[in-house]
């Protein structure tokens, strides 16, 4: 099922497959600005509970405001009343990237909606986010055009060639919005996102909460200890092959360790 959700700042468009009787996984995209087409794998879990799949307002199939005030509080909102609009009283909650930004402010703001959390290569503090990516850019010899696309090469997705769901991904993504949000790069913090830090409330996440990430990933070693450490009952998976986009990379493990996450939570 497709359709939209109106709101007066704009539209948004979501995708329901699947009507399995399970706890529906409700997933939120990286960016800000990018698109859900990415997570087309993650649709496979469908055979079993509705996997909800949406492009953030400004991307995608969603309405793209032009006097619109990039901020946090706009994609908050938008996702409490697409769950509200669809029924959604209690969801599993996955977000990669910026969408874990998401999921981890809707699940510290509405904790008894939330069964678990799924954080996929994502962060609790943007200030320590920005420290490790200016690391990791500056191992990169070349000018700022090179440094950006061996950067991405190296810590984004490490394929050959990009599937099809990366390409339609950036053929849809809204750079304005990353931009009015983060700023021009992962490692130069400029947008509305500055100061974002969540550090210090962790500890308030009493839900199950797996945390993804890839051996190569932005989502470094010390940026997910950061939230193994900090969130009660969490537990971390590191995918060797995968950077920044391991449901792409390592497809068939990652939906496995999502599915069987999600059969032990509902088995409690």
């Amino acid at each position: 099922m497709e359709g939209f959700l109106d709101r007066p700042v704009g539209r948004t468009w979501y995708r329901i497959t699947g009507e399995g009787g399970r706890t529906p996984l409700v997933c939120l995209h990286g960016g800000p600005g990018s698109t859900h087409n990415y997570f087309r794998p993650l649709e496979r879990l469908a055979e079993e509970r509705p996997v909800v799949l949406y492009d953030q307002l400004g991307c995608g199939r969603s309405d793209r405001p032009d006097d619109l005030a990039w901020c946090l509080e706009v994609f908050t909102d938008e996702l409490q009343h697409l769950r509200e609009e669809l029924g959604l009283d209690r969801i599993h909650l996955l977000g990669t990237s910026w969408g874990g930004m998401l999921a981890l402010e809707h699940a510290l703001a509405r904790p008894d909606s939330v069964s678990s959390l799924v954080l996929s290569s994502t962060l609790a503090s943007a200030e320590e986010w920005v420290v490790e990516a200016k690391r990791l850019s500056d191992a990169i010899e070349g000018d700022d055009e090179e440094v950006l696309a061996e950067f991405e090469r190296r810590h984004f997705y490490r394929g050959a060639a990009e599937p099809l769901e990366l390409v339609r991904m950036r053929e849809e993504k809204n750079g304005a919005v990353y931009e009015a949000m983060w700023g021009p790069n992962e490692w130069t913090m400029t947008g509305a996102l500055a100061g974002w830090d969540v550090r210090p409330r962790l500890a308030e996440l009493q839900m199950p909460t797996l945390i993804l990430r890839g051996a190569h990933d932005l989502s470094t070693p010390a940026i997910s200890k950061t939230l193994t450490n900090g969130i009660p009952h969490a537990r971390e998976v590191v995918f060797a092959e995968s950077s920044h986009t391991p449901v792409l990379e390592e497809t068939e493990r990652y939906l496995r360790v999502v599915r069987e996450f999600l059969y032990a939570v509902e088995a409690r």
